[in-house]
């Protein structure tokens, strides 16, 4: 019996000092990938439930490309993330976070607009809201662009301030001045 051939990716992570603390980057590599690495996961500081598998090697080098696109980001000068992701969320999940890349820098959105832009019945936004709460690649799926229809700041896995941060960040919100 012939076993079938099996492809053995390399799994790296490292992490990168933000403004917003230090960020947990997770990746495979990839022959497409700006780099040579697809991005699995994004995580920030005060994020719920983060761990790094024992199985993943520490290794900043594959992660060049997206350290410095993040870099860019946080000095103001990038606006839109052209990187290859790997995520592996439920059909409506991967579809919720693409959805989140066409919102654009600066600028919010509410659970019920996305909603509507995605025909996602009313009676479902709280499924919307889930998969928005599952979102791997936080700042680069920019999750935090998703607000209350009245304003308000809803749930952030890295915590509300941190949204408030990057909307901020963004120009989406105005500083408060003490």
């Amino acid at each position: 019996m012939i076993s079938p051939e099996t492809t053995t990716v390399t799994t790296s992570y490292t992490t990168f000092d933000s403004p917003l603390g230090e960020l947990l980057l997770v990746g495979e590599e990839s022959a497409t990938a700006p780099g040579g690495t697809a991005l699995t996961a994004l995580s920030l500081p005060q994020q719920r439930g983060v761990t790094v598998h024992p199985r993943r090697q520490r290794d900043p080098a594959p992660f060049a490309e997206v350290v410095r696109r993040l870099r860019a980001y946080f000095a103001g000068e990038l606006t839109h993330f052209e990187l290859e992701f790997r995520t592996s969320g439920t059909a409506f999940q991967e579809r919720v976070w693409q959805a989140l890349e066409a919102i654009p820098y600066g600028t919010t959105t509410s659970y019920g607009r996305l909603a509507d832009a995605l025909g996602v019945p009313r009676g479902e936004v709280r499924a919307l809201g889930a998969a928005i709460g599952a979102n791997p690649l936080l700042i680069v799926r920019p999750c935090h662009r998703v607000i209350g229809a009245d304003g308000t700041m809803r749930g952030y896995a890295a915590g509300v301030e941190t949204k408030i941060a990057l909307l901020t960040h963004e120009g989406a919100l105005q500083p408060t001045l003490l």
